[in-house]
């Protein structure tokens, strides 16, 4: 594929993976599908974040769940440090 952006790794921290196992499947398998294809190809999607997050983009899960993330366009990783609610619980 000529002109085609290489993609970024996406690796989870000890955090959201225990965020992941507390997701019911069905959004497990969501997860994975924004992992596979928005955070490979396109992390700068995300909304960037400000004040004790700055530096750290956000991505919607569900209403009240968040993928909360950094990316380090040196190395092509995305860091996702959270999966989980927005709201407090």
């Amino acid at each position: 594929m000529t002109g085609a952006a290489p993609r970024y790794q996406v690796l989870l921290t000890h955090e959201a993976i225990k965020d992941v196992e507390t997701l019911t499947p069905k959004l497990r398998l969501k997860l994975q599908q924004i992992l596979d294809t928005v955070l490979t190809t396109t992390p700068h999607a995300g909304k960037r974040l400000v004040g004790d997050l700055a530096g750290n983009r956000s991505l919607r899960l569900t209403y009240q769940d968040r993928i909360l993330y950094r990316i380090d366009d040196t190395r092509r990783i995305v860091y996702v440090k959270r999966a989980r609610t927005h709201y407090g619980e």
